[in-house]
């Protein structure tokens, strides 16, 4: 540890997320079945896109980012978490669970931008469909995502960097499965305050922020979208943002739960089903929503499966 961090701790015990040992194998095989699918689901979705010339659009180039940050902040829970169902010592080093902290804010943050940018795309290609070339230009959208994943990290590193300021003494055994900043912050022997206050305040600003860009950018789509004339334009435009919000919903509803839990013993085992779904289920569940209401992606499908049966 850092000889100028002052702590006495330097690894922390998981309680991990059953204390039953009887639910630790089916616990196991079901976690494992999701992480598999989501593996499975995501990179389907990115080679997907890279595969199908018809969707080298700018609409399909975030839905790819989007798998990859799905893919990515499962990948830094989930492996951990699997091996410590089937071991007694469920141990993390305090390096390790900074680490932990670290990457999965980075990424869930940069979705959370990515998701905001996705949303600017689509009010683009609906309100303004003659000039969306001229918009999303390659630079343009090369610089959003960029944009999103500076941002998540760059926001993240603040968090992590705070934390090193505390000490931990002691008790070093976490109620939780995942090194999660609220819960550590309760082990700390030192003054939270300013973290408490860093984290409320930036924390605000990236999921106002976002969610602000994404309810403006919406208003506006549900506003051309009245106008229409006929049923099926109407119909024809709401589709191409419906998966777009069932994720935005998910995500943010999800996010929005896991701050609303009490911060207390009696609700620590609603906080760890919460973090469940947050981190695990929902990027198993992404990949079904974009490839099981997009017709342009269920064609590239069947393609690419039409080609490889050809060939073979």
């Amino acid at each position: 540890m850092n000889p100028s961090n002052e702590s006495t701790v330097t690894k922390f015990f998981f309680v991990g997320f059953t204390n039953d040992p009887e639910l630790e194998i089916p616990f196991f095989l079901l976690f494992l079945s999701v992480y598999t699918f989501t593996l499975l689901g995501n990179c389907s979705i990115m080679v997907i896109v890279w595969l199908s010339p018809q969707l080298h659009k700018p609409m399909y180039f975030f839905l790819s980012q989007l798998a990859f940050l799905d893919l990515s902040f499962s990948s830094v829970i989930s492996p951990k978490m699997l091996a410590d169902l089937l071991t007694e010592k469920r141990i993390i080093t305090f390096s390790g669970c900074i680490a932990q902290i670290y990457f999965f804010s980075a990424l869930v943050t940069t979705e959370f931008f990515l998701l905001a940018v996705m949303a600017f795309d689509r009010y683009v290609a609906i309100c303004n469909p003659l000039s969306y070339t001229v918009i999303m230009s390659n630079d343009l959208f090369l610089y959003l995502v960029a944009g999103s994943y500076i941002g998540g990290f760059l926001h993240s590193l603040i968090h992590a960097s705070c934390l090193y300021r505390l000490s931990f003494c002691g008790p070093d055994v976490m109620n939780h499965f995942v090194c999660d900043y609220p819960v550590l912050l309760k082990l700390s022997c030192t003054d939270i305050l300013i973290n408490e206050w860093i984290r409320f305040v930036v924390g605000s600003f990236v999921v106002t922020g976002s969610l602000f860009a994404i309810l403006i950018s919406y208003s506006n789509i549900i506003t051309t979208i009245l106008k229409i004339g006929n049923t099926r334009g109407r119909r024809r435009a709401a589709s191409t943002c419906i998966s777009h919000f069932t994720s935005v919903c998910l995500f943010y509803g999800s996010g929005f739960l896991m701050e609303m839990i009490p911060n207390s013993s009696s609700s620590e085992g609603q906080y760890k089903v919460v973090t469940v779904i947050f981190t695990i289920l929902i990027p198993a569940v992404n990949p079904l929503i974009y490839s099981l209401r997009n017709n342009e992606v269920k064609e590239a499908v069947r393609k690419i499966l039409s080609w490889t049966f050809h060939t073979h």
